[in-house]
């Protein structure tokens, strides 16, 4: 019996193998095949095999068809909404971004990063006749995106070298640098032509970019702002975001 004011040491097996698969693929940056993870583990293929069947069949992990390799989902967002600080974070972003995109006449959105990928918490749409629009809950590649490199740029140094330990890319390398200099991105987005990505980190009080407000600026000859307003306000709007947030950097 345990002595009083102890913690009893209870152990669940196979509760025990769901959490360190959930923990390994979180910090992963890509996926990893059913052999890697049970090496990570310090477990059989055998005694994860049903483990990771569960995990799948409830949306806390997907399994890549092609390749069979496994990646933590976007459950863990769907569950992180439900939980203050990601809540709070969408609260302290939504009304800057409104005031923003009724600034600049272009719609805005709200990334971060999850599971090595981009993922929209919150999208503001242009007041205007015309924009462009990004789904709430969609997931991007890192790197290949503004986004991405504004986020890599200004992550955790702990999540910004695991991160970059996976991609073997020089030309990434020298673009997270540059954007860490000038504090912010803006290119053709690499995805959509015509779409001209303006990037700001958003701080947290940690002093890490807890996300990235971006505006997909469209530029056409009935855009109400021109590029560098954008630019303004879009800065702007991220240190404002960042101040609700606490912090002191900015």
């Amino acid at each position: 019996m345990a002595s009083e004011g102890a913690a009893p040491e209870y152990s669940v097996p196979a509760l025990d193998k769901a959490l360190d698969i959930l923990e390994l693929l979180a910090d992963q940056a890509g996926g990893l095949s059913q052999a890697a993870i049970a090496d990570a583990v310090g477990r059989s293929v055998g005694q994860i095999f049903r483990v990771l069947q569960t995990l799948e069949t409830r949306g806390y992990l997907y399994r890549d068809s092609a390749s069979g390799l496994y990646f933590f989902s976007i459950m863990a967002f769907e569950l992180a909404n439900r939980h203050d600080p990601v809540r709070g974070l969408r609260q302290a972003a939504l009304a800057p971004m409104r005031r923003l995109s009724d600034e600049v006449q272009q719609s805005c959105n709200l990334g971060m990063l999850e599971a090595g990928r981009i993922l929209i918490l919150a999208q503001v749409e242009s007041p205007a006749s015309f924009g462009f629009r990004v789904r709430v809950g969609a997931a991007f590649p890192v790197e290949s995106t503004a986004t991405g490199a504004v986020l890599l740029a200004f992550a955790a140094p702990r999540d910004r070298e695991a991160l970059l330990a996976e991609v073997d890319d020089a030309a990434l390398l020298a673009r997270v640098a540059r954007v860490a200099k000038q504090g912010f991105e803006r290119m053709a987005d690499s995805l959509q032509p015509g779409i001209t990505d303006i990037v700001f980190p958003v701080i947290g009080a940690s002093g890490s970019a807890v996300a990235a407000l971006t505006v997909p600026y469209v530029a056409t000859t009935f855009s109400g702002a021109r590029a560098q307003l954008v630019e303004d306000r879009a800065r702007a709007a991220a240190a404002e975001i960042s101040l609700a947030l606490g912090s002191r950097v900015v």
